[in-house]
């Protein structure tokens, strides 16, 4: 079976290059699980629950998020309600909604788990995602074998230490959040997929999904200044389509997806 896993969504354009160009990759993997970050899908800030049925309408399983999720208001109430929609795990109890879920397979007639964290190197140390992982996979691999990990970190050597930390007990950890495709997907001894950043779905005429002369503003100047995501122009999708054994959870391949068109 294949799992499709699309990459940070970037405000309006990253949502138009999702519905054009997201379809089609479903259909042509025959993918068994979509699972799409849409942390930044709100103008570049959180997720609304209009925009989130909009992605799930597109074929969407799972909505993945990171330290953004919190950046509506509705979000709290959709989260609890909705568990199709994933925040960071290893936040601490009391917090609404859910990390780590199973889900139907549309093929094979197999369960996928999928487990989001978040990192602590260069952003806000939530509860340690190592020992989470751990914690959850001794309910999840009870119930299926083939599990995805988003981890939203800033840090590339945490992210690959969570996937060596990994190996063998999921079938893919996959990093989101620097919006930055790597060139560096493989399949580790143990069977699980890694790559360090799946990249964004977002304006490929920015830094990382915003418009460019504010970002470079701040960096020259120091002084805030508001970023919002361009809203036409060319685009890119970026994701990963891994194949897994549904029986043992293993992994068989992992391929880089990068498609760029133009959104005027």
């Amino acid at each position: 079976m294949v799992i499709l896993h699309i990459g940070d969504v970037v405000g309006k354009l990253g949502r138009k290059a999702l519905s054009e160009l997201l379809p089609p990759l479903i259909h042509k993997h025959d993918a068994g699980l979509v699972v799409v970050n849409g942390e930044n899908a709100a103008g570049g800030n959180g997720i609304t629950a209009s925009i989130a049925d909009d992605i799930f309408a597109l074929g969407t399983d799972v909505i993945t998020t990171g330290n953004h999720v919190w950046a509506q208001k509705e979000i709290e109430d959709l989260i609890e309600h909705d568990s199709r929609i994933l925040r960071p795990a290893n936040y601490p109890p009391g917090v609404p909604g859910s990390g780590a879920e199973v889900y139907p397979s549309r093929t094979e007639g197999a369960q996928v788990g999928v487990i989001n964290l978040q990192g602590r190197i260069f952003m806000r140390e939530l509860d340690d995602p190592f020992r989470t992982a751990d914690e959850i996979l001794d309910w999840m691999r009870q119930e299926t074998p083939v599990i995805l990990v988003d981890f939203h970190a800033e840090a590339t050597s945490e992210k690959i230490a969570l996937s060596r930390h990994l190996d063998g007990r999921v079938s893919a950890c996959v990093g989101t959040h620097t919006h930055v495709q790597t060139a560096d997907e493989r399949v580790f001894p143990g069977g699980t997929a890694h790559i360090t950043d799946v990249g964004m779905t977002g304006a490929t005429e920015s830094i990382i999904g915003v418009e460019i002369e504010p970002v470079l503003r701040r960096f020259r100047t120091q002084m805030p200044v508001r970023f919002e995501p361009p809203r036409s122009g060319p685009a890119i999708l970026c994701g990963v389509a891994i194949e897994v054994d549904p029986e043992t959870g293993r992994t068989w391949s992992i391929e880089r997806i990068r498609i760029e068109e133009s959104f005027d």
